[in-house]
């Protein structure tokens, strides 16, 4: 406890000069809501350590804030540079999602990385919609061409080109023709398990000893629908001895009826990702690759293939994979379930999509520095999701305004008052000058109602209703406690939230695992888009905010 009120003590001495306890407590119960169990304690603690942090001087206040997270050091974007940058050519790069549904948390760091690298060498980045490859349970879906490069743009990303691969099929095709002309490539017609019980074993099949001229005969057949799914591919020679059978004689094009939003039933051939890539890296002169290291078989086939056309390679460059600790992400079971009506949609937070995470009220800066904290490491990271709240809470901390939501509520009756009491309570108490928004209780025959959550009601307990008054509970009712503030931090009072039992709206909090919380909150709350902290709650965004109800998303914590 001590701790932490000394570094938002610090924080708030350098920002304004001198550290003021209502603006370091309210930081430090932002921070660590439970400490509101002994918010008497706190303030004791907090009058005590401000005393001290206010008679430093700037240099000790600065050296020790080095110690402390919020510390904002100098810049380092943490990137290694770019090996064998050419001038003249400068740095061409890209990004390339496959469109089977938005983009998610796990694609954010594709698209920093490639972006933060153009931006440093002041290059141009292409999004290359990889919609060549996919079977009937994983393809393209329309929506996704149009809402990733929004998804990209709220995420800051600057792209100078959009490229559909599915709008180059006949230079793959040119391509594919070359490989097969030249006796790189053959058409094989042997069925999956055998091809892979032949490459297990190293052995070459009957038809790679085929002549070109017997594979382009092939291969027109191919193009011209004569071979069903599955019954005829294209591979690539390399060394069917090769110490890795995944390396040996690995399909490049294969006969795929699917339907495409984009070109329908035009092709029944499609190439495989290390074939069209191996082909659109050079055509479209990239200079340098970002990949994940389990992509190192795709290095190998690329550079295999640049080797046999002759042509210069471009830089890859592998890192680590990132795990997110406490969820789970896929693309393919979010749209199944979207499609069968247990996700609301591409929003729903259960999918982990950028636009789930824009709809919680994430920052796009939050999710950058979040991704550029793990640099350009070949070393596989394992992070909590919490470290990715953190940097979100750094931004949004000082924006949200503070409201009351009560959950589960009771209602108290309050005897002995007669006239109307309000309650102004700070939309930011370190921010005073934001104002406050008044709560207003109206006495009915001496009594006053409120609500209070069930797990903050106790017989016998006397608690302080923020900004209004003290109260305390017992078997015949609820009297008022005076005293007021002083009283309440002296004696130590549980600080709660609480609402009107009449002006109040209701509220419904989507949550992260798609349960909802319901409860009611103040009719003070009148905007959406802007996210907001319920006081003990954590931070929600505000999507639909009506005259009587209240629809949010919880952000975290």
């Amino acid at each position: 406890m001590e701790d932490l009120i000394r570094k938002y003590a610090l924080k708030n001495r350098a920002d304004y000069g001198e550290a003021q306890k209502k603006a370091v407590i309210g930081k430090v119960f932002a921070d660590n809501p439970e400490l509101k169990k002994d918010a008497g304690k706190v303030v004791k603690k907090a009058e005590e350590v401000i005393k001290k942090i206010n008679q430093l001087s700037e240099e000790e206040i600065l050296r020790e804030m080095e110690e402390h997270e919020y510390f904002e050091k100098e810049h380092d974007d943490g990137l290694p540079e770019l090996p064998n940058v050419d001038e003249e050519k400068g740095v061409v790069m890209r990004m390339a999602p496959f469109p089977s549904g938005m983009l998610h948390i796990g694609n954010a760091r594709m698209a920093v990385l490639n972006d933060e690298y153009v931006k440093k060498y002041d290059g141009k980045l292409y999004l290359v919609i990889d919609d060549t490859a996919g079977s009937e349970d994983k393809k393209p879906i329309p929506e996704a061409y149009e809402e990733i490069p929004k998804d990209l743009e709220w995420l800051g990303i600057e792209i100078d080109e959009i490229i559909r691969k599915s709008d180059r099929m006949n230079i793959f095709y040119e391509y594919g023709e070359k490989f097969l002309e030249e006796g790189w490539a053959y058409v094989c017609k042997c069925n999956a398990k055998k091809l892979r019980e032949n490459r297990k074993k190293g052995l070459e099949c009957s038809h790679r000893k085929n002549t070109p001229k017997e594979n382009l005969e092939e291969w027109k057949k191919m193009l011209e629908g004569y071979y069903t799914q599955g019954e005829a591919v294209v591979r690539l020679k390399t060394d069917m001895k090769h110490k890795d059978p995944a390396f040996r004689d690995r399909v490049l094009l294969r006969v795929s009826h699917v339907d495409h939003p984009m070109v329908d039933r035009d092709y029944d051939v499609w190439p495989m990702l290390e074939f069209s890539w191996a082909i659109d890296d050079h055509e479209l002169g990239m200079t340098h690759i970002l990949r994940g290291k389990d992509l190192m078989m795709e290095n190998k086939m690329e550079r295999y293939m640049w080797n046999l056309l002759g042509w210069e390679e471009p830089e890859i460059l592998n890192h680590g994979l990132m795990n997110i600790k406490g969820i789970t992400i896929s693309t393919s079971k979010a749209k199944k379930n979207i499609d069968e009506g247990k996700y609301i949609g591409w929003e729903d937070p259960r999918t982990w999509s950028l636009k789930s995470l824009k709809k919680r009220g994430f920052k796009p800066e939050a999710i950058r520095n979040f991704v550029l904290s793990f640099g350009m490491s070949e070393s596989n990271v394992t992070v909590p999701v919490k470290s990715l709240y953190t940097e979100n809470r750094k931004i949004i901390d000082e924006e949200a305004d503070r409201y009351f939501f009560v959950e589960n509520p009771v209602e108290l009756d309050i005897k002995g008052v007669n006239e109307k009491k309000v309650a102004e309570a700070d939309l930011h108490p370190e921010f005073p000058e934001r104002g406050f928004r008044e709560i207003e209780v109206v006495p009915e025959d001496g009594v006053i109602k409120v609500l209070i959550e069930k797990d903050d009601f106790e017989e016998g307990k006397e608690i302080r209703l923020k900004d209004l008054l003290n109260i305390k509970i017992e078997e015949e009712g609820v009297k008022i406690v005076g005293g007021g503030i002083d009283y309440a931090l002296d004696n130590n009072l549980p600080i709660i939230q609480w609402l009107p039992a009449e002006d109040n709206k209701k509220c419904t909090i989507l949550m992260p695992n798609g349960n909802e919380k319901t409860g009611f909150c103040e009719s003070n709350l009148e905007e959406d888009g802007e996210v907001i902290q319920f006081i003990r709650k954590g931070f929600v965004n505000p999507v639909d905010v009506g005259s009587e109800e209240v629809t949010c998303f919880f952000t975290h914590n």
